[in-house]
């Protein structure tokens, strides 16, 4: 990262006590103006000259200095920032970040120092904390106790939110897990359902603009935090960790050194739902910490777990699914919960050199824990300690295994957020791929660890298959995600589906609510680097011979992602590139067809392209999926229909 400094910049009077400082994003539409008015620092924000945060507090509590009041702008830097990187796990390969910087340096009545970074991109805002050493007493360590930092949107702001639960509650006491419903188009006065505010990301729609808030770059070195619930003064603030997390093990608080720079809140703001769908500033502020061992290879897996559930844990089911996955060229096979047990570990390596042999690699399941929840799932005592995963990582190298999915978490609290970080850098030392359930929202973890693949922190598939519920309620989910869950980070949503019954008869339980053709959209407008295709072996013979084309085709990485149309909750049309070649997949969730006249820049006007689509006949009864070409007219645009409950995939 090159950072250019420029010439320091005059702060500007406000009164004859407070100051105020501004920076502005590149192309001027997006400015930050600081202030230290009345002693408290806060910070408004602009886009296009329309206010969509009202001055908001900045500040934090240690426990040897308050630095919330009191406190005078003495120093302004100004800089300009350019840098590119590269990723192979997100919904963009190769990013370049330009933005203007500023570090203002507060003080407080004792003399004590903290200094506040903001980064403004184009859309983007990111700020973070710096806390330095005091020369007086000269403390080397602290405990951050609050922050303050707020988020005052204006008036008839509507939210799109998922609420933070109450701790050791739920199945087997193992929430919060960021598994709760969202509520779309709410007013911010709503109440949280469980009255402990909301999980990171919160998506509002302000009256002139749309306002993403999350954060990143946080490591176990601090805690997880969360929006409180709304305040008419302050707005929303941010929130720590509740203290009955983590089995009420360890504080809320975090323990830092000193000096210090904390995780960064971010802000992605636009007049249209685009740069909130596109945004990379998860990832554009933070680094990797350690380099890969290897080359992690993306990829598609299969799963029995989620249709067969556990009575499927066996040697000889899972030979079910990796022939499956062999015969859909598909690179992994996750093997779920109780393989200790049902399967044991000499049979295991068997199983391992089985998959291999096809031309496949095991990714195998793990309980987190032994004191967090009640989760009675084993193998639960391998990735804990150091100890234990140095020798569990060492043997699962050994036979071959190339990924572990690990499962019910504590909660945010800093030893919770230590043990993701040591369990992803000691799987890194094995050359294993990592991805979490039951677990908080990843926060950058794509860039800062290069094992790391995705984290479900979502209601996901599985639910789908517990409750008719959660099935009517999927097309909601899955075009609600790319908005918030998904724009910030990479998601385990656990499955493209293609039983049309949650049975593995497929003709008993309830049904699924969506078509298959929504169902291999999905796989397009869920992003992560290794997508569950939850196939079951009576689909190879059950499908069209067309699906099963596309099922074995399906790309998991991208180079790059365009929004190009849709709405939380009720429809969304993305764009992704693989290589040279372009996809656009469309979600519906509204309870009719819904036609669209969509610019596709992508594709030459003029052209034909070919759309994998619902076909429904003169009553609009969805009769299966039908490919017939697509005519981009000389604009460059082209009409989409995609049935209630459907999907449509555009394919060059």
């Amino acid at each position: 990262m090159k950072k250019t400094l420029i010439p320091l910049i005059a702060l500007l009077p406000l009164t004859m006590t407070a100051r105020e400082a501004t920076v502005a994003s590149p192309d001027g539409k997006l400015v930050v103006s600081i202030t230290d008015d009345g002693g408290q620092p806060n910070y408004s924000v602009k886009y296009d000259n329309q206010l969509v945060l009202h001055p908001s507090r900045l500040g934090l509590v240690a426990d040897y200095g308050d630095f919330t009041q009191g406190l005078a702008i003495t120093l302004s830097e100004p800089s300009k920032t350019f840098y590119e990187y590269q990723m192979r796990q997100t919904k963009e390969s190769h990013t370049r970040v330009e933005a203007n910087c500023i570090t203002l340096t507060f003080q407080n009545a004792k003399g004590q120092e903290m200094a506040v970074d903001f980064q403004v991109s184009n859309n983007d805002i990111a700020y973070r904390y710096l806390l330095c050493r005091p020369k007086k007493d000269n403390p080397k360590c602290a405990v951050v106790s609050r922050e303050v930092s707020s988020f005052r949107l204006p008036a008839g702001t509507t939210t799109f939110l998922c609420p933070q639960i109450t701790p050791m509650t739920g199945w087997e006491r193992t929430k919060p897990s960021y598994e709760e419903e969202y509520e779309a188009d709410a007013p911010m006065d709503a109440k949280s359902k469980f009255g402990q505010g909301y999980t990171f990301p919160c998506l509002f729609k302000t009256p002139s603009a749309w306002v993403l808030i999350s954060e990143t770059g946080v490591d176990g070195s601090y805690v997880g935090s969360h929006l409180s619930d709304y305040d008419a003064q302050q707005g929303y603030t941010i929130a720590f960790p509740q203290q009955g997390e983590n089995n009420g093990i360890g504080s809320a608080t975090a323990g830092i050194p000193l000096p210090y720079r904390t995780p960064w809140r971010t802000i992605t703001v636009g007049a249209t739902l685009k740069p909130i769908v596109e945004t990379t500033v998860s990832y554009d502020v933070v680094k990797p910490k350690y380099e890969p061992t290897e080359a992690y290879k993306p990829g598609r897996y299969t799963w029995s777990w989620l249709i067969w559930q556990d009575q499927s844990i066996n040697y000889d089911d899972q030979v079910q699914f990796i022939d499956l996955a062999a015969k859909m060229g598909y690179e992994y096979c996750l093997v779920d919960n109780w393989w200790d047990k049902n399967i044991g570990r000499e049979r295991m390596a068997q199983l391992s050199k089985y998959a291999q042999e096809k031309g496949v690699a095991l990714m195998l399941w793990y309980n987190s824990n032994g004191f967090e929840n009640d989760a009675p799932q084993t193998p639960r005592d391998c990735m804990l300690t150091a100890l234990a995963r140095d020798r569990e990582m060492a043997w699962l190298k050994s036979i071959g295994v190339k990924g572990i999915k690990v499962d019910f978490f504590g909660g945010d609290k800093q030893p919770t957020m230590q043990l993701y970080e040591d369990i992803l850098f000691d799987a890194n030392r094995y050359g294993l791929q990592c991805i979490f359930h039951g677990c908080t929202l990843p926060r950058g973890w794509e860039r800062m660890y290069p094992n790391f693949v995705a984290s479900e922190a979502v209601l996901a598939s599985e639910n789908v298959f517990f409750s008719d519920h959660h099935a009517r309620q999927e097309p909601f989910e899955l075009t609600m995600h790319p908005f918030c869950r998904n724009a910030v980070a990479t998601m385990d949503w656990g499955g493209v589906i293609m039983n049309k019954y949650l049975s593995k008869d497929n003709r008993s339980r309830h049904q699924r609510q969506t078509t298959d053709v929504f169902e291999i959209a999905s796989a397009f407008t869920n992003q992560t680097a290794i997508q569950c295709v939850a196939m079951q072996p009576n689909n190879l013979d059950e499908l069209p011979q067309v699906e099963l084309d596309f099922l074995k085709a399906i790309p998991t990485t991208w180079d790059e992602t365009r929004f190009l149309d849709g709405y939380p909750g009720r429809y969304v049309v993305l764009a992704r590139r693989h290589g040279q070649q372009w996809y656009v997949a469309g979600l519906n969730a509204l309870k009719e067809p819904l036609s669209l006249d969509v610019e596709l820049p992508m594709f030459a006007p003029g052209t034909a392209v070919s759309q994998l689509f619902d076909w429904a006949d003169k009553k609009g009864n969805v009769a299966g999926p039908a490919v017939k070409p697509l005519k981009i007219d000389k604009r460059g645009r082209a009409k989409l229909t995609i049935q209630p409950n459907g999907g449509i995939v555009v394919f060059n």
